[in-house]
């Protein structure tokens, strides 16, 4: 098992970093608490999963349905909510493929959560007409209000659907929800599901989803139509910032939306594609630490989801040919006071991923670490930082186990929980789920409750235990 590389920074600039984290309010210091100590630990040896964490993992049974579904260390509890099937406000069942997920709003003790349902089918709408999109997609979000001192779901609702493959998105500082389409079509046939399917609509785009009442199920079109995976709002500027999770010819942009309006993305903006100066291809053969300038190539035409082969990469070919560099398959992003954080799922020499960091006020990108081993961290996906000073970290694998794993303030791995759901008619399913994917990890403001969702067949968790600072 060999070691991440982490990038060196001078004393000075250390000196700094930690004066940000304590000067930091709460969000901010979320933002930079588990990669700040990455930096600070400049040089040090990265393994694989060896931290204790809480301790060795054990079968825990459901608070809500009493079956074993997870492995969870000794004192943890949790209690599922919001399954698939279930019937929502106003009757339409939940549906399934739970992926994102953010907490828009706290009020008291009741906390606002939007979920993304990832479904790439032809049926129909599960939200009410006003928020949907295109009568003839199923994909869309889902409201859940949950409260915290009494450890229950107390309603669930459809928010925004007509749309088609919901995967990430991001909070907005506001408390809204921006829901992201990884899927970009054309209106008229296309193959969903495995069958022939006639839509409506363009598809490939971005919608705002409020914490209260309905989306207004309109794309902002400013922010690109993409293969869309995570959004964050850079606090300073307001700025978007945008990552691409393009397989189709092998390369992804980053990319930056920024707003006429701070707070109303409907009233358009400029779209533009990360350049680092002198490097057009950023996928393999970089060396962490080292510092790339940036620009930034204007996306023309965002609407263009499309390029003259008919491939799905119209904002690319706008962007490589002003210059913007490539990047394999961008995943999370997340912003701090001063930077913004991005991964690669499998760029680098190994093909085992990338973080970078990108200063917005010195127009900087530095790839912090590349794993060179397989073995230090399979796919990682969603992300979420603790307010203890951790991260966790999502599996999605093709392994037959998914994981939960923790990422301590100085930079260690540890597993802190496992899909362990086989089903027998249970909630009407059957079936061995274990190597179903977690998702849309997040933290409650106190940081009593980690909310996340297993993929399929479809369920929140709200974990909750004897949480420890420096860890998750």
């Amino acid at each position: 098992m060999t070691a991440l590389t982490a990038m060196s920074l001078t004393d000075h600039e250390l000196t700094r970093a930690r004066r940000r984290f304590l000067k930091a309010g709460a969000a901010t210091a979320l933002a930079l608490s588990p990669l700040g100590q990455l930096l600070a630990k400049a040089g040090g040896p990265h393994s694989g999963p060896s931290h204790p964490g809480y301790g060795r993992l054990r079968s825990v049974r459901d608070l809500t349905t009493g079956l074993p579904l997870l492995r969870l260390p000794e004192g943890f509890s949790y209690l599922s909510f919001g399954w698939a099937g279930e019937e929502m406000a106003g009757g339409a069942a939940c549906p399934d493929a739970h992926d994102g997920m953010g907490l828009v709003r706290a009020e008291g003790e009741v906390l606002t959560l939007v979920r993304n349902h990832e479904i790439v089918t032809g049926a129909g709408s599960f939200a009410p007409a006003s928020a949907t999109y295109d009568t003839r997609c199923a994909g869309g979000t889902v409201t859940l209000r949950f409260d915290a001192g009494a450890g229950r779901l107390l309603d669930m609702r459809p928010s925004l659907s007509g749309t088609l493959q919901n995967c990430a998105g991001g909070v907005t500082p506001w408390g809204s929800w921006l829901s992201c389409e990884e899927f970009v079509s054309d209106p008229g046939p296309v193959r969903l599901g495995g069958g022939e399917h006639t839509l409506a609509r363009a598809h490939g785009y971005v919608f705002e989803v409020p914490a209260e009442g309905l989306s207004r199920a309109e794309p902002i079109v400013g922010m690109g139509r993409m293969r869309h995976e995570a959004a964050t709002v850079y606090p300073r500027t307001g700025e978007v910032y945008l990552t691409e999770d393009q397989e189709s010819g092998g390369a992804s942009g980053f990319y930056r939306f920024i707003p006429k309006v701070r707070d109303d993305f409907l009233r358009g903006g400029r779209l533009q594609m990360l350049k680092a100066i002198g490097e057009p291809d950023l996928r393999t053969g970089q060396l962490v630490g080292r510092r790339l300038k940036v620009e930034w190539v204007e996306i023309e035409d965002p609407d263009r989801g499309f390029d003259a082969d008919g491939q799905p990469i119209g904002l690319q070919a706008q962007g490589y040919a002003g210059g913007a560099s490539k990047f394999s398959r961008l995943e999370g992003c997340i912003a701090g006071d001063d930077v913004v954080y991005f991964t690669s799922t499998n760029g680098g020499d190994a093909a085992c991923g990338q973080v970078w960091a990108y200063y917005p006020e010195r127009a900087e990108l530095v790839l912090i670490f590349e794993p060179s081993d397989p073995a230090v961290l399979d796919y990682p996906d969603n992300i979420v930082l603790s307010p203890r000073g951790g991260l966790v970290i999502c599996q999605d694998s093709k392994g037959p186990r998914q994981h939960l794993y923790g990422l301590t303030a100085g930079g260690e791995l540890f597993v802190f929980a496992r899909n362990d759901v086989v089903l027998d008619g249970a909630m009407g399913f059957s079936g061995d789920y274990r190597g179903q994917e977690w998702a849309g990890c997040c933290f409650s403001p106190d940081g009593k409750w980690l909310f996340a969702n297993v993929y399929r067949p479809g369920f929140s968790v709200a974990i909750t235990g004897p949480w420890r600072q420096g860890l998750i």
